[in-house]
This record gives structure tokens, sequence and C-alpha cells, in this order.
């Protein structure tokens, strides 16, 4: 699964050929997110919002390079 980015010990990653449609997991040695790229939203996981924010932050900011990320692991011609 590429890391994407890191924030400390928190890092945004992709599978490849992974499900759900396109989206984004924000994961730490304690918790692991599912994010929809669309709209930001958590699908799954449980985490204080607090401790994604920086994350999110920047997932909002580079939100088409996560979709063109996305496309190249996920998308098949």
């Amino acid at each position: 699964m590429p890391v994407i980015k890191r924030f400390g010990s928190i890092s945004i990653r992709m599978y490849a050929d992974d499900r759900h449609g396109p989206h984004f997991h924000i994961a730490s040695p304690q918790f692991e997110v599912l994010v929809r790229i669309e709209d930001m939203m958590v699908l799954a996981g449980e985490v204080h919002p607090a401790r994604i924010a920086e994350a999110m932050q920047w997932a909002k900011k580079h939100r088409k390079e996560l979709e063109r990320r996305w496309a190249e692991l996920n998308e098949r011609g």
C-alpha cells in the first residue's frame, strides 16, 4: 500500500485494486479510517477528528492528486 503523505506517526495511504470507490486511508498504529475522496467523508473507522485534522486539511488541498493516484492504482483500461 503506497504511502502518499506522512504526518509523524499518521499517514495517508491507498491500496491497489481496492473496493468502496475512490478513497484513501488515514492510518497510525492506534487507528485507521477510510475517507471518500469526493467529499472527504469518513466511511469507516473511528477516531477523534482532532487526531486526523492535519491529514484531512492536507487531503482537502490535494484532492486532485488523490484522485489521480486512485486512478493509477485502481482503474483498469
